[in-house]
């Protein structure tokens, strides 16, 4: 266990927030829509609600990311452990839709709040992903991010399975449809004091830079091809994804327990395939690896709506939740190579903007064809989308060598330099 042993303290207590957020995060992004829907909302006005949860999302990443550089990457996580708090507190006392569009737009919780593979996300990435990326060197950067993703990833699973609390109150404990959701609220705010705590006692080696406006060329150049290809895979996430969780509710009337289930083993088998990422990838490079486990996963979306039964519709996704996130920490750890440390901040945010607003465009879209169509035509539109760009992104990259696959830092992108510092 040498890797912990030298890991940087503080890395360890990055470590630990996500974990945390993973835990709160995953119940939270599977019970949401289903919250809504016994709220007595209807599968289009749910679609909205994450749309506006997912759009606000990705502005207010984008903005934390760009101030953490700024202002600080210790005091805007502070400051989003706070902002969750008054989230779920306004879930707690408010069901009206005005409130309920408030708490997602203030801190993205339960919809949009969640990463792939149930490892936590939302606005706290970019900036934490830029604080992890302090403790890091460049050889052991990527497993680094790969063991972060992996204990979200568990936690997340763990999560997962406290979902089917709300069941458990209704069925033991004769808790109504709608009241027996407040204790995982309430379990939020529990653990969002608890980040706060743990992200003040962490150190910050980076230098807040009020002065230099925009980002540099090298990196402007990097980010712009990150992010439209991030349009169209996340659109295509969105379609197919986003409310998964509420598609296996409606097609197969699966219950809270077995959706905690069949989660708690997906993020399991994604906590897997973070630690193969950094392995696979000193084999076959980090672009490839993550093209190619990324299409794979793209496939079997594209069958995943043809399952007769609950069992092989959730064979599949299990199958396909080692292959999808395998990119998850070889994309962050590859964006934090491909600039420099004083832009790793505003950079995490801009590519994550461009993820988050196509994915949040495309629930109202995927609802709305879910309500009047088919409950399984969105999850073939969002493959096909995701395909085209695993196909894209290896044409776009299959030449570039991030610096520990050169053994050097600079390196050359189509006539452009990005260097690490």
């Amino acid at each position: 266990m040498n890797f912990f042993r030298d890991l940087h303290y503080d890395a360890k207590l990055l470590m630990a927030s996500r974990g945390i957020r993973a835990f709160a995060f995953s119940y939270l992004n599977i019970v949401f829509a289903i919250y809504l829907d016994r709220l007595g909302y209807s599968t289009m006005t749910v679609g909205v609600i994450f749309s506006v949860a997912f759009i606000s999302s990705a502005f207010v990443t984008a903005v934390w990311g760009y101030l953490s550089d700024r202002i600080g990457r210790k005091k805007i996580l502070m400051l989003l452990a706070l902002l969750t708090i008054v989230s779920n507190v306004i879930l707690i006392y408010f069901t009206s839709l005005v409130f309920i569009l408030a708490a997602v737009i203030i801190a993205s919780v339960g919809a949009g709040g969640s990463g792939a593979g149930g490892s936590g996300g939302g606005p706290f990435n970019p900036v934490e992903e830029a604080l992890l990326a302090e403790k890091c060197q460049p050889e052991n950067r990527n497993q680094i991010f790969a063991v972060n993703s992996c204990v979200g990833s568990v936690m997340g699973a763990f999560g997962a399975l406290a979902s089917g609390l709300p069941q458990f109150l209704q069925e033991e404990r004769n808790w109504s449809a709608v009241e027996s959701y407040k204790p995982l609220f309430i379990l939020t705010i529990f653990f969002s004091v608890v980040l706060w705590f743990v992200y003040k006692s962490i150190t910050e080696q980076h230098q807040p830079r009020s002065t230099e406006r925009r980002i540099s060329r090298s990196t402007g150049t990097f980010v712009t091809k990150m992010s439209l290809l991030a349009v169209v895979d996340n659109f295509g996430a969105g379609m197919a994804g986003s409310l998964v969780s509420y598609w296996f509710f409606l097609r197969f009337g699966v219950e809270l327990k077995s959706l905690g289930v069949i989660f708690f083993a997906s993020y399991i088998i994604a906590a897997l395939s973070f630690l193969s990422a950094p392995i696979i990838a000193r084999r076959l490079g980090v672009v490839r690896t993550m093209a190619f486990s990324h299409g794979l996963a793209s496939l079997i979306y594209l069958i995943l709506p043809l399952a007769p039964t609950l069992a092989p519709a959730a064979a599949l996704l299990l199958i396909r939740s080692f292959f999808a996130y395998m990119d998850n920490p070889l994309r962050a750890s590859f964006t934090m190579a491909m600039v420099k440390s004083s832009e790793r901040g505003s950079a995490a945010g801009v590519t994550s903007l461009a993820r988050v607003v196509p994915f949040g465009i495309s629930p109202t879209i995927s609802t709305y064809l879910m309500q009047t169509v088919s409950l399984t035509l969105p999850i073939f539109i969002g493959g096909g989308l995701q395909l085209i760009n695993d196909v894209a992104f290896f044409l776009m990259f299959r030449d570039i060598r991030p610096p520990e696959e050169l053994g050097k830092e600079p390196f050359k992108v189509q006539g452009s330099k990005f260097n690490v510092s």
